[in-house]
């Protein structure tokens, strides 16, 4: 269920302060302005018809969007050309695993202080025995539709907003491995957040934090506050997924998680609904991640956290 406009309005006012009592260590971190009541609502309409067309990809490629496959470089070109369209500038970089081609998709707005990067990002590749429709369609999909909302609403942060889209994050992280060891000091200490969002759309979903870098932190658990959804830290994934290459150079890192085969406790099913006894997402990695493989309510809220995020970290 979607936040109305005055809820909305109120946990903006949440995050606003708390965010300006927090202590964390986002680089050159300042304190939170009421600019970021603006941050907007994600259509999960939106982000499903992403999603739609990556699974119709997957359909037409083999069934899957995997690292060196077909699959996989159709999928980058629709992310590319949706931000080549909204004015976005993009590269494409390449790199070479497991005798195959990969490529990773970056994507810069323009604007805002390059030597404060903010960036959000998500794997874009899928395992080679099903379309990667939660895993990570769901992360990749809701990325790109902020990136587009951030054009729609002609935002002009104070930091720099760069998204990227990994490939072979199923091979070990190797796309953002690859981004972060081509960096020149310099550059890695530009980037002052690093968000990742690899899997927010599982079917029997919980509402899992990264803890890693306190003010990240801190801004998704207030925002998920502000909608009555309580949180855990996220266990499940650490240090499995394209955060990590960021928070080995000691980049700041935090995101979003709903969860893979870990099984749903009964306290967790108390608090989330869903079914207690069943993984998060009984598909994972198998045939049957497909596009009936998801839970829009958590979909949306995770969209619209990312968002938030965004808008609040890059003020």
């Amino acid at each position: 269920m979607k936040l109305s406009v005055s809820g909305r309005a109120a946990a903006a006012a949440v995050v606003a302060a708390t965010t300006l009592l927090a202590t964390g260590s986002l680089a050159g971190a300042a304190p939170a302005t009421p600019t970021v009541a603006a941050a907007p609502d994600i259509p999960v309409a939106n982000v499903k018809a992403h999603l739609s067309q990556l699974q119709s990809i997957a359909t037409a490629n083999g069934g899957n969007r995997a690292h060196g496959r077909t699959g996989y470089r159709a999928s980058l070109d629709y992310v590319k050309a949706k931000l080549d369209a909204a004015g976005f500038t993009t590269t494409i970089q390449q790199f070479t695993s497991s005798s195959r081609t990969g490529y990773n998709l970056i994507a810069d707005w323009p604007g805002g202080d390059t030597t404060r990067v903010v960036m959000a990002g998500s794997h874009l590749d899928s395992v080679t025995a099903g379309p990667g429709i939660n895993d990570n369609g769901s992360g990749s999909a809701a990325v790109l539709e902020t990136a587009l909302a951030v054009s729609r609403a002609g935002l002009q942060p104070t930091r720099h907003l760069r998204f990227a889209w990994w490939g072979a994050e199923e091979l070990g992280m190797v796309g953002s491995r690859y981004y972060v060891n081509n960096l020149s000091s310099t550059n890695r200490s530009r980037i002052s957040a690093y968000l990742n969002f690899d899997m927010i759309g599982s079917p029997n979903p919980g509402y899992f934090v990264y803890d890693d870098d306190p003010t990240i932190e801190q801004t998704f658990k207030t925002y998920f506050s502000g909608l009555g959804v309580p949180t855990e830290i996220e266990t499940e994934g650490d240090g499995r997924s394209d955060h990590a290459p960021f928070k080995n150079v000691g980049i700041p890192v935090g995101g979003l998680f709903s969860g893979a085969d870990y099984v749903k406790t009964s306290a967790q099913a108390a608090k989330w609904g869903g079914t207690a006894g069943q993984p998060f997402d009984r598909c994972y990695h198998s045939s049957c991640d497909t596009i009936a493989n998801l839970n829009d309510t958590a979909l949306d809220r995770n969209a619209d956290a990312l968002a938030y995020a965004v808008w609040t970290l890059s003020s």
